[in-house]
């Protein structure tokens, strides 16, 4: 799992069935000192995370995962909200 800010939201008028009832938010991989640390992708949204939020999030493999029938066409997922971070 990484960690990662919300910094915005994709909307999507047609995608594939297996998204059905999910946000697609963009995301920006942050260090544990919340510093940037990469660049900004889309991510399936399984917690209801909102803007400028700290989540984690898992990536590749473990994104379908996330989803209730663990398919679909995923590779990044919002798995949970940070509440805080001791480094």
């Amino acid at each position: 799992m990484f960690l990662g800010r919300v910094i915005g939201k994709i909307w999507a008028t047609r995608k594939d069935a297996s998204l059905k009832g999910f946000r697609l938010l963009v995301v920006e991989p942050i260090d544990h000192e919340h510093n940037k640390a990469g660049d900004a992708f889309v991510a399936i949204d399984v917690v209801n995370a909102s803007d400028g939020e700290t989540i984690y999030w898992v990536g590749s493999r473990e994104a379908p995962n996330a989803l209730p029938d663990k398919y679909g066409p995923v590779d990044a997922a919002v798995v949970g909200i940070v509440d805080q971070v001791d480094a």
